[in-house]
């Protein structure tokens, strides 16, 4: 069965997302929110046809040869890739409302810096 992991930027991402949600609607609608962004995310791992790749100029640098996707889940972009496994490895998450461009080229710029095992 494929899964998904975190890269560690986007795991404080979810992290983040948890501790605003809980602190501007409250923990019953951030279990709400996390559960759904997990759900969509599992989602992802079965059906490759909502995948939307990601154009080349917002990809992952040069030298990580795989190709990178994106999805939407409600307020949030959620950027990923699929790792030989088959498995989906999430990179970034980022709210609709965020300079997109600039936060992700920030994301992808410190996969470079971490283990390329993902």
């Amino acid at each position: 069965m494929v899964a998904y992991r975190f890269y560690p930027r986007a795991d404080a991402a979810q992290d983040k997302i948890w501790r605003d949600t809980v602190e501007k609607w409250g923990e019953k609608q951030a279990v709400t929110y996390i559960t759904g962004l997990h759900t969509h995310l599992q989602r992802l791992c079965e059906e490759k046809a909502i995948w939307r790749k990601l154009p080349q100029r917002h990809a992952v640098p040069a030298d990580v040869k795989r190709e990178a996707y994106f999805s939407r889940y409600e307020h949030h972009y959620e950027f990923f890739r699929e790792i030989d496994n088959g498995d989906l490895s999430v990179m970034s998450i980022l709210h609709e409302r965020m300079n997109v461009p600039v936060r992700l080229a920030e994301d992808l710029a410190v996969l470079l810096g971490e283990s390329r095992a993902f």
